[in-house]
């Protein structure tokens, strides 16, 4: 077995940052290149679901997300507009000893950064030139910078560059929909529990919350149907009063907090069609790079934990000569589950929208979902790769 290959990751955000925990902790040698001129997150809430809360806490992250994150516990719900129950969120069906948390993603991002080793990342480093030989995997940057690795990982999100060292860059596909999102603080609605999700469903929009960084803040996002194109950017500035007039006559509580909104951010749901393949000699796609999908059943981040974990473990027990076969290997294993993810999601939009000729097959749907979240949440990446 080869003693720690050297690993590069093109990406910064929560997929490289992840992966690159997962590697340092099995011995690989990883440096992360980031483009921006800083690590930094939008102000936005993320779900993290049991699938890869369990690989977080086996690196060592347990407490932070404890500390950090806001934990959700039964009580949570899926509603109709008027605020009656269409079902459960059971969390404690599927999630076991490992929790669901909503974490603010500034706060996943620094908790992920600060447990890498010093020189780790390096920011400022935009990957403009990938080739690769028998010697390794060669990395240029628009610095005048050159790095030689082992394996390259391309962390580098929905816009990837790399990608198209793999496969024909794929085009977005809109869903029709923007999502305003936005955090308020919870000491302004006192009526609220700070411990659960919940999910308003109308005709073609609706609506979620959930408490993030210990229960002190509220994340919600609210997703409504354009016919005006929309740029796919996370950090559009919403109109506030826009958004709530969008949800008059809903349930109080969704009044109540839109009430409070004053800055919220928008984007555009933009998603990719599945593609063929994932790797190319030393090269491997990862995260939204790999599997751009809508947010509807709450897997991007965690979809890509799950990615930076095969790879650390397929990696550390590769040699230098057979880094292309072992990032087959994760392939091979990750493409099926998270195309079912992909479509998934798009699946499960449709259904929090609505978009049901009978709205009674829609909540019966809703009312299964605790197998839909087994299917997501029981998974392990680890023991699946261990029956390989």
């Amino acid at each position: 077995m080869s003693e720690g290959l050297k690993v590069a990751i093109v990406g910064g955000g929560i997929c490289g940052l992840a992966t690159a925990n997962a590697m340092v902790g099995r011995g690989l040698q990883v440096t992360v290149f980031e483009k921006a001129s800083e690590l930094g997150e939008v102000g936005a809430g993320v779900l993290i679901t049991p699938n890869s809360v369990r690989h977080l806490d086996r690196m060592g992250f347990g407490a932070k997300l404890d500390e950090m994150g806001g934990r959700i516990t039964d009580g949570s719900t899926y509603r109709r507009t008027d605020g009656s129950v269409v079902g459960p969120i059971k969390v404690s069906d599927t999630a076991g000893e490992y929790g669901v948390y909503g974490m603010h993603r500034a706060d996943l991002l620094d908790m992920l950064a600060a447990n890498l080793p010093e020189g780790t990342v390096r920011t400022g480093h935009e990957c403009v030139e990938f080739s690769q030989d028998a010697d390794g995997a060669h990395l240029v940057f628009e610095n005048g910078e050159q790095f030689v690795a082992d394996a390259v990982i391309a962390a580098d999100g929905i816009h990837s560059r790399l990608q198209r060292e793999v496969v024909e860059p794929v085009q977005p596909v809109f869903s029709g929909m923007v999502a305003y999102r936005g955090l308020v603080p919870a000491d302004q609605l006192p009526n609220w529990r700070r411990d659960v999700h919940l999910v308003w469903m109308g005709e073609g929009k609706h609506f979620m919350v959930f408490p993030v960084r210990g229960g002190k803040l509220f994340n919600f996002v609210g997703f409504l149907p354009t016919d005006q194109a929309t740029e796919e950017s996370w950090s559009g500035l919403g109109d506030a009063h826009a958004l709530a007039e969008a949800f008059e006559g809903w349930d109080p509580l969704v009044c109540d907090l839109l009430a409070h909104v004053q800055r919220p951010f928008w984007w555009g749901l933009f998603d990719r069609e599945p593609i063929s393949h994932w790797t190319s000699g030393r090269l491997a796609l990862a995260g939204d790079a790999a599997h751009a999908m809508l947010p509807h059943l709450g897997q991007g981040a965690n979809q890509s934990v799950e990615d930076g974990v095969a790879l650390a473990a397929v990696l550390a027990k590769a040699e230098r000569s057979t880094v292309a076969a072992a990032l087959e290997s994760y392939a091979d294993l990750r493409r099926p589950r998270a195309v079912k993810v992909q479509l998934g999601a798009r699946e499960n939009g449709r259904r929090y929208d609505s978009q049901y000729a009978n709205i009674s097959m829609r909540d019966k749907e809703i009312a299964d979902a605790g197998t839909l979240r087994s299917w997501l949440y029981d998974y392990d990446v680890e023991c699946d790769l261990a029956l390989r």
